[in-house]
């Protein structure tokens, strides 16, 4: 068979120069538009279930979340197993696909699931799913200088202003804010107060809740005017809290404030954010979603930073704290510097060995071709160009011209053979 194709090759040279030609163009292609990172994502194929139930111990939440929830999750399709662990207040499930199960195919059978499963855990307790993001995925990390700001009020920048621009940015996943004090408001109840007026603690919550809220109403004209009739009552400052009504008295209404404290606070802390030992700062990361181009995303971040930095308060700026792109700008530059040193290297090899530039030339050829189909195949299977990959593709090189060398030192042999034959018939 071998023969017959080396046999079909010769007769139809011109044939096999397009097919090379095109395998060159087609690889050049898939060079540009393939995938780069620094490292190969080795992570699990997951989809990862999130549940917060504040207050309570890691035992209550295994017993009622967390073991619920797997007993549900179990026998969905192409599932290899499910894990969970419980901690105090939060309840994490990983459940994990076969590699080649689409992650979002499988992050629409777990909310199915979801939908039947919430009907047996506590009132008030909602799993949601995690971000569609590996363990590799934290492209990028950043910080917001602003030393004229205090914390809270550069967390509620992050929170209501720079996480919701950046999550804009196409490839990303998620924007993950930390550092600083959220705020909110605390209303602190005295006992002593409470059991005087014969109050208890849910009549307060329900009372707040209930106020935090718009009612409508309707329509009616009058006079051939339309009149819309409606209530808004959300809550937007400390007086409107303690001015809430909770029960009343004799006629005597008892307010928040008769029986609480209301302040303007941050929510209780479990840790701080450090930036290099000179104090705590507020910033984000920045998770890349799953299968997109590590440096196109970060690229576009940047590029979102700066429009972003236009509405920022005076003194306020992005101070960028990890950066991938340049692990990977450094890290494909040194294996294609490789690959340029190594291709030349095998070349004058070739071209000392057989010392004959036509079938040098031949072998050196296959070289660029063979590489650049290479990447056709790495698009095909959604493998990107990162440093493990394109050290294949440089050790691969050696393998290349090998089939080269051979072919054509047979070619000699069979030459020489069958040019002694001829002159021994020759002399005959």
């Amino acid at each position: 068979m071998i023969q017959n194709l080396i046999s079909l090759s010769l007769r139809n040279k011109f044939f096999v120069l397009v097919i090379a030609a095109g395998l060159l163009a087609w690889g050049i292609y898939s060079v540009r538009t393939n995938k780069i990172d620094a490292i190969p994502d080795l992570s699990e194929n997951q989809v990862i279930i999130f549940t917060e139930w504040m207050g309570r111990s890691p035992q209550i939440m295994e017993d009622q979340v967390t073991y619920p929830l797997i007993t549900n999750l179990q026998g969905l399709p192409k599932v290899k197993n499910v894990r969970g662990t419980s901690m105090f207040g939060m309840s994490f499930i990983y459940v994990i696909f076969n590699d080649e199960v689409d992650i979002y195919w499988a992050r629409q059978r777990v909310l199915e699931r979801l939908s039947s499963a919430t009907g047996s855990l506590p009132a008030g307790v909602t799993p949601t799913l995690g971000p569609d993001g590996t363990g590799v995925g934290h492209i990028l990390w950043y910080t917001l200088d602003a030393p004229e700001m205090d914390l809270g009020e550069q967390r509620a920048v992050q929170d209501w202003y720079v996480k919701f621009a950046l999550q804009n940015v196409p490839g990303v996943s998620e924007v993950a804010s930390f550092g600083g004090f959220e705020k909110q408001y605390q209303v602190t109840v005295d006992p002593n107060k409470l059991t005087y007026y014969g109050l208890a603690v849910q009549e307060v919550i329900q009372s707040i809740r209930d106020n935090n809220n718009e009612a409508g109403g309707r329509k009616f004209e009058q006079s051939d005017i339309g009149y819309i009739v409606k209530t808004t009552g959300y809550l937007k400052s400390i007086s409107d809290i303690e001015r809430i009504t909770v029960k009343t008295e004799n006629a005597t209404p008892i307010r928040v404030k008769d029986i609480a404290t209301v302040q303007m606070t941050g929510e209780t802390r479990l840790g701080i954010f450090d930036l290099n030992g000179e104090g705590e700062a507020v910033g984000g990361i920045i998770v890349m979603r799953y299968g997109e181009n590590a440096d196109d995303v970060i690229k576009r971040v940047k590029v979102k930073m700066e429009e972003v930095t236009k509405g920022l308060p005076s003194g306020m700026r992005f101070n960028i704290v990890y950066d991938r792109s340049g692990l990977i700008e450094e890290s494909i530059s040194s294996i294609k510097k490789t690959l340029i040193e190594e291709m030349m290297v095998v070349s004058l090899v070739v071209i000392l060995f057989l010392f004959h530039w036509r079938s040098a030339i031949s072998i050196i050829i296959q070289i660029p071709i063979t590489i650049a189909t290479s990447f056709i195949l790495l698009n095909a299977f959604g493998v990107s160009s990162n440093i493990m990959s394109l050290t294949g593709v440089a050790l691969a090189i050696g393998v290349i011209v090998d089939n080269g060398i051979i072919m054509a030192e047979n070619s000699y042999r069979n030459l020489a053979v069958r040019q002694e034959e001829l002159n021994k018939q020759l002399n005959l």
